[in-house]
Formats: C-alpha cells, structure tokens, sequence
C-alpha cells in the first residue's frame, strides 16, 4: 500500500490524467494546451503549487506564441503597476507558492513581477515585435525546461535576456 499524502492528493487533483477533464474549444480553430496528453501520473513526483503553476504557465504561454504572426511577441498584462505590458523574458518559481516574471515595460525598463499562487491571473497579448530583428519567443525555453529541465548557467543572473 503506497502512502498517501495530501499533497499528493492536491497534486492528482490538479493534473488528472484522464483529458476529459481538461478541455478548450477556440474560435480561432487552434488547439489549445488543454488539449495535449496529460503525463502519466504515476511517473511524476511531488511538485509544489509554485512549481505546478509555473509548469502551466509554460505550457500556456509555449501554445500562446504558436498562434503568434511573425511580426508579434507574447506580452502580458498584469493589475500591479499600472496595468502595462509586460513583454515577457523569463519566467521562474520560488517553492513552495510564488511565480515570478521578468520582463521589460513598454519604456523598456527592466521589471520583474512576483505573485503568490493565490494572486495569480496573467493576461497574454500579442504585440508588435520591439524593435528590429526578429520577435522574441520563450515558449520554446520555457517547454526546454519543462521537458529537460534547466541547464546550468543558461540563463543571465537578472532573469532578463538581452
């Protein structure tokens, strides 16, 4: 007999691997990441609800950006600060419940935005590339890690790419 713990609990509860309970239909005709298989729950560990919302998060902002037009970044919006765009350049999680956000607002200053769990509602835009060269895409970082995990010494120390 395994045992249970409620952590564990809450962890099956929030990922369950039946798919029917994670559904979208969008008007756009794309597939939404509420469409994609759900992994095994047998082969996964514990995570914290910092971890399984940022885990999410990737996978909504990955499927965001493969909507995008070539000439169109992911930003998103956030109540905190003025409600301004945020073009989005990382995304990391403290365990065991707060999110964190870094990005550059829309005079091009550094900002790194940091939500409990609790708190956690991000709105994402598509926006004109900043700039010249081509639009910066996370998505794909962001499902790296999911899917590898992080590289030692890959991203910079504030979080922000150039």
């Amino acid at each position: 007999m395994t045992e249970s713990t409620l952590a564990s609990a809450a962890e099956e509860a929030a990922l369950p691997p039946d798919p029917a309970r994670a559904h979208a239909v969008r008007m756009d005709g794309l597939r939404g990441v509420e469409d994609e298989k759900t992994p095994d729950p047998s082969k996964r560990r514990p995570r914290s609800p910092a971890e399984w919302a940022y885990r999410r998060l990737a996978l909504y902002m990955a499927k965001f950006e493969e909507g995008l037009a070539e000439g169109e970044e992911m930003a998103m919006t956030a109540s905190a600060g003025g409600a301004s765009a945020i073009r989005i350049r990382g995304m990391g999680h403290f365990d065991p419940d707060i999110v964190t956000f870094y990005g550059i607002d829309p005079a091009g200053v550094k900002v790194q935005l940091i939500q409990h769990v609790s708190q956690l509602s991000v709105l994402l835009r598509a926006l004109p590339k900043a700039g010249r060269g081509r639009p910066y895409r996370i998505g794909f970082d962001l499902r790296r890690d999911l899917e590898e995990g992080p590289e030692p010494g890959t991203a910079p120390a504030d979080g922000v790419a150039p």
